[in-house]
């Protein structure tokens, strides 16, 4: 089997913006298929991929490489009415039977309390039920009792009250069906225990605290929506489809014009599973997008990442997000974790006449005008521009501090002030992108950890966070591509104050630049990280790194610094952008009195911000005037 992966010819017509069609899709879903068989043990009971053994060992590991791929092949079997290659059905048919046979050499672990197999095992009962006449239906009574008997050790399994829940109601949902043994009860309470994380307009949060990620979309979206399709609950189904319809409204925001996903949340090797909840829309009916407009961005995302590495040249899909990236990764992450991925070709489920293909791509929002747009929910703020196609994304809510280590680091995916389709953060202690750190006189930085989130409306959002003596009240305003922020710090006098902008990375080391008041990385391609100090500041400089970045090699941040806060209570405002524009716009007018900042804005707009002494006293007001030109960065 060659792992060179041939794609068929793009069809402008049929797809005006990625030139992508379904037949693209099969062509990828069969390459990852293909590539996957040299790693399989005996029987294919198990897939064990190069690379980094999980927390949970080799034996998991390679369950995981089963089901994660199964449920990849499923959606391509039930996709294509089971007209598929034989060779296909016939491993995974072989590695149910071995994987299931206690007594076979790879056969897989038995599912007992808070263990990975219970994820794989939801993957397995999802494929099985998508593809049951082709392969469950044709397993001898003894070989379908000894599949039953291995997914039944589900029942009564504790679990981590996140996501996990759901795992055990589509397994017990597909046990019901073959009439095997399950627990209503199980089935019912985990379904309504999300009802507890559940936070309006289409958002959940992965269990307790403020944990808003793309886990939303691609679990706590996809398993209750897939359980009723599985079920036939038509009220269940109806409610999950109106919350879907409300996600899918703002959440088609998040990519960008080239395909990237905005680079935010845990689970970052899944890369393209981030397209799910879009099919997801298509497949119940409950998308309130276009049909061309959700394949325009699900084909956007798969072909950027094909033709950024992922797949590798072994045909394998990697940790980390174009190439390897083990910083990056979680402890529970193995070699074969990367194919959640393959709940990306859900859409493959819908026929190839449904509008979702037969219709001709649609514009996304970024591909028409620049956007703005508020999530209040998990507290988000979405600025997204035309001429570039970035989106960059303004944090003032999700932490997932709730369910980490106090005493450890804060979690670089969620804590950070801004995200973006085109940058990553820098992981690390030395890490100050994305920061508005208080630093002592002996190089302790704050650390931005419980947000507290205050408000979000249109092209405005704040929070605030404590640090012992520290606190830092930060109100963004969104100025088309560039965010102004401004930060009312709380500490002892002498302590540094530093902002830090996007960290800029690439395989080549960006270029840089600085003087007082501003500075600058920037790539080969054009695309520009910039700050600049509007009020407060007392230099400028650019910090680099090597190795701590998914989007390449050698990255660099500018940043800000005020070398002596005064003491008690001060102002400072900065000028945050990241654009791949030609041109920068000015920098505001910035006045300051007291605890209000008036801004006018290139635009000749005025808005005004005032950030009492009172978490929830922050309010904006503005008003219009003509444009001004630009001038170059």
């Amino acid at each position: 089997m060659s792992s060179q992966l041939c794609l068929p010819p793009l069809d402008p017509q049929l797809s005006g913006y990625t030139g992508w069609t379904r037949a693209h899709w099969e062509s990828v879903a069969d390459h990852l298929l293909d590539s996957v068989v040299p790693y399989a043990t005996d029987d294919f009971a198990q897939f064990r991929l190069p690379g980094r053994a999980s927390r949970s060992g080799p034996v998991s590991d390679g369950l995981e490489g089963f089901a994660r791929t199964f449920l990849l092949a499923a959606f391509r079997i039930a996709g294509a009415g089971g007209a598929v290659p034989p060779a296909l059905l016939e491993r995974y048919a072989a590695g149910l039977v071995a994987g299931t046979d206690p007594a076979h050499r790879y056969a897989w672990p038995a599912l007992a309390d808070m263990s990975q197999p219970l994820v794989e095992a939801a993957s397995v009962a999802l494929a099985l039920h998508e593809t049951r006449p082709w392969l469950y239906d044709r397993l001898s009574p003894a070989q379908q009792e000894r599949v039953v008997a291995w997914l039944a050790g589900f029942v009564g399994r504790r679990t981590p009250d996140n996501n996990w829940v759901l795992f055990q109601v589509v397994v017990e949902q597909f046990l019901a069906e073959v009439g095997g043994p399950h627990e209503p009860g199980e089935i019912i309470g985990g379904l309504e225990r999300i009802e507890d994380w559940y936070v309006g307009d289409g958002w959940y949060s992965d269990g307790k605290g403020k944990n808003y990620d793309y886990y939303a979309g691609w679990a706590m979206h996809l398993y209750p929506s897939l359980w009723a399709r599985m079920a036939g609950d038509t009220a269940r189904q109806q409610l999950y489809a109106a919350r879907l319809h409300r996600f899918l409204a703002r959440y088609q925001h998040l990519f960008a014009a080239n395909g990237g996903p905005v680079h935010q949340g845990r689970s970052l090797i899944y890369r393209f599973a981030t397209v799910a909840p879009l099919w997801l829309g298509a497949l119940t009916g409950a998308s309130p997008l276009p049909p061309g407009r959700t394949r325009r961005i699900a084909s956007g995302v798969l072909r950027h990442f094909v033709e950024r590495g992922a797949p590798d040249s072994r045909g394998l899909l990697t940790c980390g997000w174009y190439d390897a990236f083990p910083p990056g990764t979680q402890d529970y992450s193995g070699p074969a974790s990367p194919y959640w991925a393959s709940k990306a070709f859900l859409g493959l489920l819908l026929p190839a006449q449904h509008p979702v293909w037969a219709d001709a791509e649609v514009a996304a929002p970024v591909d028409l005008a620049d956007q703005v747009v508020a999530m209040p929910a998990p507290g988000w703020l979405l600025h997204a521009t035309r001429q570039d196609g970035v989106v960059r994304l303004v944090n003032h809510g999700s932490d997932r501090d709730r369910v980490q280590d106090p005493a450890g680091h804060p979690d670089p995916h969620y804590l950070r002030l801004a995200y973006t389709s085109h940058t990553g953060p820098d992981i690390g202690e030395e890490a100050i992108d994305g920061q508005l750190a208080v630093v002592s006189p002996q190089g302790a930085p704050s650390r931005r950890r419980r947000i507290e989130p205050l408000t979000v409306g249109e092209r405005f959002a704040a929070s605030a966070y404590q640090d012992g003596p520290v606190r830092v009240v930060t109100a963004s305003v969104i100025d088309v591509a560039a965010e102004v922020r401004v930060h009312q710090v709380t500490a002892p006098a002498g302590h540094q104050v530093r902002d830090g902008g996007h960290a800029l990375a690439g395989h080549e080391p960006p270029a840089t630049g600085s003087q007082d008041t501003w500075a600058l990385a920037r790539r080969p391609d054009g695309l520009t990280s910039v700050v600049r100090a509007l009020h407060g500041y007392t230099r400028a400089g650019v910090a680099t790194a090597h190795g701590v970045n998914a989007f390449g090699r050698h990255s660099a941040t500018p940043y800000l610094i005020c070398d002596a806060h005064p003491g008690g209570t001060a102002v400072y405002v900065s000028l945050v952008l990241l654009t791949a524009a030609e041109q920068e716009p000015p920098a505001p007018e910035v006045q300051v009195n007291g605890d209000e900042v008036t801004l006018k804005l290139p635009s000749g707009e005025s808005i005004r911000v005032r950030l009492s002494g009172v978490p929830d006293g922050v309010t904006v007001s503005s008003t219009h005037a003509p444009n001004r030109s630009p001038d170059h960065v």
